[in-house]
């Protein structure tokens, strides 16, 4: 199984998301596949922004990263595709080839039974490091209910 976190820029938000989920996943010995992008290309090559990084290490998650941009024929090889706010799911939706595609979208909150109608991860990039610990929190609150979802299809295969 394939899942892959997307932001804008892939060094805050998405980085973020996967590193932790790929530490959950991990933990579970499950047998999924997790990477990110962005949906721009600004930022290709590029590590993780230093505070990502930062707030990774103090709650104890690695990263190692490099930024990159997803592309349309990424559809075809992921399970799921998670956006990390509505401009993000916008963009996606659009270059989704097919409805097969579109219904491999999903918003991260989702998996958050308490986000209520607030489903975005806000971008950090121009804030400080309570920023990128408060996007910390929403991704590790997502966290369960994703692993859920995770488990599930890995139980349909």
């Amino acid at each position: 199984m394939r899942i892959t976190f997307v932001c804008t820029g892939n060094i805050c938000r998405s980085p973020m998301a996967e590193s932790i989920f790929r530490h959950h996943v991990e933990e579970e010995g499950l047998d999924v596949e997790v990477d990110s992008s962005g949906t721009g290309g600004w930022h290709v090559g590029d590590d993780a922004d230093h505070r990502t990084v930062q707030a990774l290490r103090r709650a104890g998650y690695r990263s190692a990263h490099a930024a990159r941009q997803f592309e349309d024929a990424w559809f075809a090889t992921y399970d799921l595709i998670i956006a990390l706010d509505e401009g993000h799911l916008r963009e996606l939706r659009a270059m989704a080839p097919d409805a097969a595609a579109r219904d491999k979208i999903r918003l991260l909150r989702e998996f958050d039974p308490a986000a209520g109608d607030d489903l975005d991860v806000p971008d950090p990039y121009y804030g400080g490091r309570s920023d990128f610990e408060h996007v910390r929190d929403l991704i590790e609150a997502a966290v369960p209910g994703l692993l859920d979802e995770a488990r599930a299809m890995l139980k349909e295969r």
